[in-house]
């Protein structure tokens, strides 16, 4: 019991040491506070603190504190579709076409951002008219392709060819009999031949019904064939840096347009009756060229050189639709 009590009595003293040296602590600091206030180049009356001056930076600029760096943010994934900007009308983008790399040696494939406008001639349409037939001879005609060991040729007639638009156009031909047959526009069907009209040639002809008949009722509709072949350009005779014509040989589909670069900017060149597209003042002869058919999709060509009358095979073809 003695013992309990003695420590009972000892508590209160402990605590009193406790407090006396805590107010002795509170009183220097409060001397000290009072000191440096009252120094030559401290003012007790603003409440002024003096912070330390920013680091400099050896080249003269102030640099800040470093910061807390911010909180990461949750990544948006590479394919995530651009969104409109600001005040821009909502239209449905297409899917994004891979472009070859534009180079020197070969052609860049791309899409037209703005497809070339549809001619008489479209795709997905059937056509009426009539089937007479000619002597195709060589199979060379008005759009110049020169010679051909096919001979399952056909001349348009003038309204549907267009200024040449038609040529190198393929098309499937059907009889009403049920007979059809494909060929290649390589001519032009003059007046009197009417809208629709197909002059084949005998050899064409006769895969749909006799040469006797003289002519036949057919349809007819735009195909994009199977081929072998590749896109080849052709300088014409008498070309120079100064004036030119180019003509596209051996494309699947249509040729709705063929442009040449200057200064940086593509400009289109207007197509001869004759299937040449003429540069009258030698822009872009000899240089890069932009050829794109009736479905958008186009062909640059680099590097081919100004030589007249000479074939150039560019190894590369429009996509089949």
């Amino acid at each position: 019991m003695r013992t309990k009590r003695h420590a009972a009595r000892r508590r209160p003293n402990t605590r009193a040491r406790w407090t006396t040296a805590s107010a002795a602590l509170v009183a220097t600091g409060v001397l000290v506070c009072l000191v440096v206030a009252l120094r030559p180049d401290g003012d007790a009356g603003t409440g002024r603190t003096v912070t330390a001056p920013a680091a400099v930076a050896p080249s003269g600029t102030a640099t800040r504190p470093p910061s807390a760096p911010p909180s990461p943010s949750p990544s948006r994934p590479s394919s995530a579709s651009p969104t409109a900007s600001p005040g821009a009308s909502p239209s449905r983008t297409p899917a994004a076409t891979p472009r070859a790399r534009a180079s020197a040696s070969g052609p860049a494939r791309s899409v037209a951002a703005q497809p070339p406008a549809a001619g008489r001639i479209r795709p997905g349409v059937t056509y009426r008219g009539l089937a007479t037939h000619y002597d195709a001879g060589d199979g060379d005609g008005a759009c110049l392709f020169g010679p051909s060991d096919d001979l399952m040729v056909a001349a348009m007639n003038h309204t549907d060819y267009e200024t040449s638009r038609a040529c190198g156009a393929y098309l499937r031909v059907r009889a009403a009999n049920g007979a059809s047959v494909t060929v290649k526009v390589t001519n032009e069907c003059p007046l009197p031949c009417a809208p629709g009209q197909l002059d084949l040639s005998k050899q064409a002809f006769a895969k749909l019904g006799a040469l006797s008949a003289g002519e036949l009722p057919i349809t007819w509709t735009l195909t994009s064939p199977g081929t072998s072949d590749t896109v080849a350009v052709r300088y014409k005779t008498g070309s120079t840096r100064y004036w030119c014509g180019i003509q596209v040989v051996g494309h699947r589909n249509p040729v709705a347009r063929l442009e040449v670069r200057d200064g940086g900017t593509w400009h289109p060149l207007p197509r001869a009756e004759f299937n040449y597209f003429l540069s009258e003042r030698g822009t872009g002869c000899g240089g890069a060229l932009r050829i794109t058919d009736i479905h958008g999709e186009q062909l640059r060509l680099d590097g081919l050189a100004l030589r007249a009358d000479v074939l150039q095979p560019t190894g590369v073809q429009f996509a089949r639709h």
